[in-house]
């Protein structure tokens, strides 16, 4: 590990002298390239020399306890052996964080698509407050939240939505929340106060560039009609809203959330790109089963991750066997404690694969 970081900061090194170079700098594609490493490597750079910080001070520890007499200055040594001690192993833990393999879609954009499972309206409401936990989340990082395709019920509640969080680091926190999630309380509707479970499904898809995902034009058909809604303002009254037939994958996408027949189509092909890449990431996991399977989850939408109890105000993740009772906070979009449990497990899961290995 460690013949790798000494590797690592000398490239780091060399990333700053060319920075450096005024041609480098006339060379805006190099220059922003170059920035991207310099940020990526420098968390790992600055906890690599702390690593070494913490094993120096332990050396001048045991130089001071060799060599003073004094009970002050020995007692004071001490300490510091004591501390340089602490900070190694947190380091040293830090720094395997940092050297394992990263996702190459985490910096991404996302897709995020909801949609009502078993519960009627009473799911299709869930769906609903699932996008407002999602989109108030987003709001507090400062991301940009877009819908991409809307199907209401008529009385508040959602059977689908597709937006788009555009954000740095979208897919690396909510890649956790594909699957199903389960609600369990009375709904408006009943009268006889019983509890009901309902369930909407999650996916969480990064976006996916041009250059991720080659679409042949001739497997695609384009189909242009009027927006179809409850009413009110958010429905367009002119031919606007766009479907795409993507023949080969059978996948339909269909947008109407612009005005413009240009939007609405630009949007319609980017979830097609992103849930063509999807597919493409699904044959891949399928294929790295025993890897995929060191993490938490599968990440498939079919799979019951979370369940919201109401009448007991808790909120259970059940791939980490973790319970909170801040149900509120969390469906007003305070799920961060979530996100870096999920997190912290996935990490610990693939450190116990490398330390087989």
């Amino acid at each position: 590990m460690f013949d790798n970081l000494e590797d690592i900061l000398v490239h780091y090194e060399e990333v700053m002298a060319e920075l450096a170079n005024p041609e480098v700098a006339g060379n805006q594609d190099r220059f922003k390239k170059l920035m991207k490493e310099q940020s990526d490597l420098l968390p790992l750079v600055n906890a690599y020399n702390d690593y070494k910080n913490a094993l120096k001070n332990q050396q001048d520890a045991l130089a001071i306890l060799d060599s003073e007499s004094d009970d002050e200055m020995r007692e004071l040594a001490k300490e510091e052996l004591a501390e340089g001690k602490r900070r190694e192993t947190e380091l040293e833990h830090e720094l395997k964080l940092l050297l394992l393999p990263k996702d190459p879609n985490d910096d991404k954009n996302i897709m995020l698509e909801i949609r009502a499972g078993a519960g009627g309206d009473e799911a299709a409401l869930f769906a609903a407050e699932l996008y407002r936990m999602y989109a108030h989340y987003a709001e507090n990082l400062n991301w940009k939240v877009e819908i991409i395709s809307l199907n209401e019920n008529g009385i508040g509640g959602f059977k689908e939505i597709v937006a788009m969080i555009s954000g740095r680091g979208a897919y690396s926190k909510l890649k956790y929340e594909s699957g199903v999630h389960r609600v369990q309380r009375v709904p408006e509707t009943e009268s006889g106060g019983r509890i009901h479970t309902s369930t909407a499904s999650v996916a969480v898809m990064p976006e996916a560039e041009e250059v991720d995902v080659h679409i042949d034009m001739n497997d695609i058909r384009i189909d242009v009609m009027r927006a179809s809604g409850n009413g009110g303002q958010c429905v367009n009254t002119t031919d606007s809203a766009v479907r795409l037939t993507h023949y080969p994958s059978g996948i339909v996408i269909y947008s109407q959330t612009e005005k413009s027949q240009l939007q609405n189509k630009e949007k319609a092909f980017a979830l097609l790109r992103s849930k063509l890449y999807e597919l493409e990431l699904e044959k891949k996991q399928s294929e790295e089963a025993q890897e995929r399977r060191s993490q938490i989850g599968t990440g498939d939408r079919s799979e019951k991750i979370r369940t919201y109890n109401f009448p007991q105000g808790r909120v259970t993740d059940h791939r980490i066997n973790l319970t909170m009772y801040k149900l509120d906070k969390i469906m007003d979009g305070d799920i961060q404690e979530l996100i870096d449990a999920c997190i912290a497990a996935d990490q610990s899961a693939k450190l116990s694969k490398l330390a087989q290995v």
